[in-house]
């Protein structure tokens, strides 16, 4: 599989990124528990399988359940062959507070090195923020532990997983953050007005929800009725498969694959054919201009609406 740069660290990394949350916790449609979940051996071989295909990059958090236990014991013999981003646990305590001085120090560099032992490594290569806003991103101090972490070599890249537009164009401005993790999609595509500025301040992006939890796949069918009008968008994209000849899963891989500035993309992987997709759509091939202008032109057109985390609260995603 072809690496790109990620930024300028100076880190090569698979155009496919492994999402670990789907192998730690029950995640995404229709996974309700463990019983719906691989079993940690399973996870062990398809993780094995992902690297000896090519993909080297694999994302995890503190707070994805057993993923940083089970990527540390799949890769504790090969280390050097990965690598390996994850995110410290919320900063943001039930009070809404973020805690400072000694208590914010102790609190970021506790989680570094919870998820150190869990990955059995000692050191990993992006640490992200976790679930970041405003108030995390203009917060000078949760910068500097930041920065002092990489001084120290217990990681190699600073990251922060953002929401927002504005989130974006916040912490490429701040020249902290080397890595931003953000969501964008056929569906959702926002975040490409900041693309150029990450690209010249040497900033890797990595992309998320470019499957939208698997709404952009045969998933994308029958939903609650209150997505009735996100039904009938997807159903639209029939014209660019027709166009294409992808299914809709491929389409959305290579739309995204499609832009010079991405760096990698996340897909979720708990199933081998799930693994087997996304190898085939990062084939180095992707959407010619004609089409990406077509892909651009069907944005949904409220993409405010596109809050998956409120659909899941709301149920609407049984």
């Amino acid at each position: 599989m072809k690496k790109r740069p990620l930024g300028n660290t100076g880190i090569h990394v698979s155009e496919i990124a492994f999402g670990g949350v789907e192998i730690g916790m029950p995640y995404g449609i229709g996974v309700e528990n463990a019983a719906d979940m691989l079993s940690e051996s399973e996870a062990i071989e398809l993780l094995h399988a992902a690297l000896d295909a090519g993909i080297n990059f694999f994302d995890t958090a503190r707070m994805y359940g057993e993923s940083e236990a089970i990527m540390g014991k799949a890769f504790k013999h090969r280390r050097d062959e990965v690598v390996l981003c994850t995110k410290c646990r919320h900063l943001i305590d039930d009070k809404g507070k973020i805690p400072s001085g000694s208590a914010l120090k102790e609190f970021i560099e506790g989680s570094l090195n919870e998820s150190l032992r869990a990955l059995q490594t000692d050191s990993v290569d992006v640490f992200m923020l976790h679930q970041v806003n405003f108030e995390i991103l203009e917060n000078e101090e949760i910068a500097s532990i930041f920065l002092n972490l990489k001084k120290e070599g217990k990681i190699k890249a600073t990251g922060a997983s953002v929401y927002t537009p504005e989130e974006t164009q916040k912490a490429i401005a701040t020249g902290v953050w080397d890595v931003l993790q953000i969501p964008f999609n056929l569906m959702d595509q926002r975040q490409e007005t900041f693309f150029s500025q990450a690209k010249e301040k040497g900033v890797g992006l990595v992309v998320r929800s470019v499957l939208m939890k698997g709404l952009l796949s045969d998933r994308g069918k029958n939903l609650h009725p209150a997505l009735k009008k996100v039904e009938q968008h997807i159903a639209g994209y029939g014209e660019l498969m027709q166009r294409t000849s992808f299914d809709l899963p491929m389409l959305a891989t290579k739309f995204a694959l499609s832009f010079p500035e991405v760096s990698s993309i996340l897909v979720g992987i708990d199933r081998k054919e799930y693994l087997e997709q996304s190898l085939e759509a990062a084939d180095g091939s992707y959407l010619e201009e004609e089409t990406m202008q077509r892909a651009k032109q069907m944005a949904f057109p409220e993409p405010d609406f596109l809050n998956l985390h409120h659909w899941s609260k709301m149920n609407w995603l049984k």
